[in-house]
């Protein structure tokens, strides 16, 4: 694989929740992720926020500042047309990476 596990699992992630649920800004994409997963998975803010400035960087996302219905100030997140390329990526890539990890289960 081109980027590590734990790095490719996070792009996914939030490429799939913004391919979903569209425009979201950073805390909404985390409680998705927690809430889809039955709360199985947990984003913390320090891994999040970087990735989603390398994304935005790579063109994979687009961002705006606006306010939340709360009445803050945040950025949101938005998934590109190079996004949407990326993601089909990631998740063939990850099918493949199952696939070999089941193999290797049953091989035994």
């Amino acid at each position: 694989m081109a980027r590590n596990d734990l790095q490719g699992s996070l792009d996914l992630l939030v490429l799939k929740t913004l391919s979903q649920k569209g425009e979201m800004h950073g805390y909404g994409i985390v409680q998705h992720i927690q809430k889809a997963s039955d709360e199985l998975l947990s984003v913390e803010e320090g891994s999040l926020y970087p990735a989603l400035h390398r994304m935005e960087l790579s063109g994979w996302i687009g961002s705006e500042w606006k306010v939340t219905d709360t009445n803050r100030e945040a950025k949101f997140y938005r998934l590109t047309a190079a996004g949407q390329k990326e993601l089909q990526k990631a998740e063939k890539s990850f099918e493949q990476l199952v696939k070999g990890i089941r193999a290797v289960l049953r091989y035994a």
